[in-house]
């Protein structure tokens, strides 16, 4: 899709400026371009409108400060940085018509030759969870909106643990803990099978719950993540996760050994 020259004149307009400049001008364009596609009236208008917000993100992810900067105003823009500096995450979803959507994300790696690895990918809405069983890469990721990132580094290498919302099934609403590498060919690949669970090692974990309820699922340090026990609202729905929710009582995954060890009940103000 070829871009209108008044576009063609903004996506360059920042290159010309320097410092905090640059990336208020920047900032007050992507403000403008989410508020015009939370108001478009048809599907063809959002694309269109998220094309752009895609070219103003690929041109901001070049920058050499973006492992310093972040956008303080941007309500519908997702980006977190690993506390190591060397991975940045820009995330968002776009809401189309009939419950559909797609979530994009770029993942920014710093590299040695001072130029940033840009990583690109989207994928659309799923109404199934992906596998806890597998591992990903850039081209058939399932998608999700990461907010928290922790890095980990053990005798095979480096990892980023990653949480993550998915909001892919209307009936419900998906948290996950993943973890995030470059393989020996320079690739993005997801999961590691590293977390412990009753069923087995895998390589991710995924929670699905009502899509009315709220689930905690954060970091309590650098080595331990807390989330709410979920268990069905009424016996006869075991088996359907649309009807889960918080029983107000804590597991925990502690990073020990290697792995990712599960507690189950644990008192959340007390881990380290």
């Amino acid at each position: 899709m070829k871009l209108s020259i008044i576009y063609i004149i903004i996506l360059f307009l920042p290159l010309s400026l320097e410092g905090q400049d640059r990336y208020s001008v920047v900032e007050s364009e992507l403000d403008n371009l989410f508020t015009r596609l939370i108001s478009a009236k048809d599907d063809i208008a959002r694309q269109r409108l998220n094309d752009s917000i895609c070219g103003l993100i690929e041109e901001y992810a070049e920058s050499r400060d973006i492992f310093t900067h972040s956008f303080n105003n941007l309500r519908y823009l997702g980006q977190i940085t690993s506390p190591d500096s060397l991975l940045k995450i820009i995330n968002w979803n776009l809401v189309l018509e009939n419950f559909r959507g797609k979530y994009f994300s770029y993942l920014i790696m710093k590299a040695g030759d001072g130029k940033n690895k840009i990583i690109p990918m989207s994928a659309s809405y799923r109404h199934t969870p992906g596998s806890e069983d597998t591992t990903y890469s850039d081209s058939d990721w399932y998608g999700a909106l990461y907010y928290g990132i922790k890095p980990v580094t053990s005798s095979a290498g480096k990892y980023w643990v990653v949480l993550g919302l998915d909001y892919g099934n209307p009936a419900m609403t998906r948290k996950l803990i993943d973890v995030i590498s470059i393989d020996e060919k320079d690739s993005v690949v997801f999961g590691k099978k590293w977390f412990e669970t009753t069923e087995g090692m895998k390589y991710r974990r995924i929670f699905e719950y009502a899509s009315t309820g709220m689930m905690i699922l954060r970091f309590s340090s650098d080595t331990s993540i807390v989330f709410d026990h979920l268990v069905p609202i009424a016996s006869e729905t075991n088996d359907n996760q649309v009807y889960y929710g918080p029983d107000y009582s804590y597991d925990s995954y502690t990073y020990n050994n290697g792995i990712w060890q599960f507690r189950l009940n644990v008192d959340a103000r007390n881990i380290e």
